[in-house]
């Protein structure tokens, strides 16, 4: 894949700091939580951006909300249309009923049936289609109806929203040595990354990914963006997407470095959230604490802060997981 996106305008600090105040009586200023039992575990100080909180269930609230209130009225009239695998689409049809206008989500026929249902339930039409297809369908059904196509991460309006969680962030702890987020298309990290390296030139960034959807890893060690492993199987369903060219560009130019981590990282680390935390998340989301579990040295002495991206999840994975302790046990 060509590693150059298009001419589209990054975004800056500037425009992530005008998105918080537009979207400001639209969303929550989700908390943040510590775990001692965390820190004393990694002999470091990690603080969690709650955005499994937020409207929605996730991150994307931002991001879509954001995007709807830029349009100009008659563009906002024809209503919007994405694709996604459940939470940007809920996210935007949470953002089109602000607005009183028609949402439209293109999604694949393997989407978590509790997250079709979601976005039924926040007033979207859902149009199902093979998951390679996404995007031809969404094509297909803008030329039909004129209706505004809101990218889930490749729209620097949607970057900009994303951006605000780890502004907040900042502004609650503002001496994080490290800021982490999930990356699959990437936007939320391109906005964490933009925001924090204005606001915190030294401190490192680090993108969490899954070892079997590790093509941002990939892209960033080459260079060269690289195209996503077909069908990945990681309980991360979110993280799924390959990563978007424009967000490729910022994470390169900013810096960011990414860490991968396995399955069973993943499931311990979403346990632990549970568990310990009692805060609900979905996988994807539990990929950033697996990944400072998994470069725990590194972070002695350091005060980290992590995005949660979001909670929307029927803990299937966490029964799954108990059933295979009690066959354990048993064996």
């Amino acid at each position: 894949m060509d590693g150059e996106p298009g001419t589209e305008t990054l975004p800056s600090l500037t425009e992530v700091r005008a998105a918080a105040a537009r979207i400001a009586p639209y969303v929550h200023r989700t908390p943040v939580f510590t775990s001692r039992t965390l820190d004393e575990a990694l002999a470091a100080r990690v603080f969690f951006k709650c955005e499994n909180l937020q409207k929605v269930g996730a991150f994307k609230a931002r991001g879509a909300v954001h995007a709807v209130l830029c349009l100009g009225e008659e563009e906002a009239a024809r209503g919007v249309l994405t694709h996604s695998s459940g939470n940007h689409a809920a996210a935007l049809a949470y953002a089109a009923s602000i607005r009183g206008i028609p949402c439209t989500a293109v999604m694949p026929e393997t989407a978590l049936p509790f997250k079709l249902a979601a976005v039924r339930a926040y007033g979207a039409q859902v149009v199902l289609c093979a998951p390679e297809e996404r995007e031809s369908a969404c094509e297909r059904w803008r030329e039909r109806t004129g209706a505004a196509v809101i990218h889930p991460y490749e729209d620097p309006r949607v970057i900009a929203g994303q951006g605000t969680a780890a502004l907040e962030l900042l502004d609650e702890v503002p001496d994080l040595d490290v800021v982490v987020a999930p990356v699959g298309g990437g936007g939320l990290l391109a906005g964490t990354a933009i925001a924090v390296r204005a606001m915190r030139p030294r401190a490192e960034i680090i993108g969490a990914e899954p070892e079997a959807a590790d093509d941002a890893f990939r892209s960033l060690a080459s260079g060269v963006r690289q195209p996503p492993v077909p069908h990945p199987q990681t309980l991360a369903d979110g993280l799924r997407t390959g990563l978007g060219a424009l967000n490729f560009r910022i994470l390169r130019d900013l810096d960011v470095r990414i860490v991968t981590v396995d399955e069973g990282a993943i499931l311990d680390a979403a346990r632990f959230h549970v568990e310990r935390m009692k805060l609900v998340v979905e996988p994807s989301a539990a990929v950033a604490l697996a990944a400072i579990r998994r470069i725990a040295h590194e972070l002695r002495g350091r005060r980290v802060g992590i995005v949660v991206s979001g909670g929307n999840t029927d803990l299937s994975w966490l029964l799954r997981a108990r059933g295979e302790q009690v066959l354990d046990r048993l064996e």
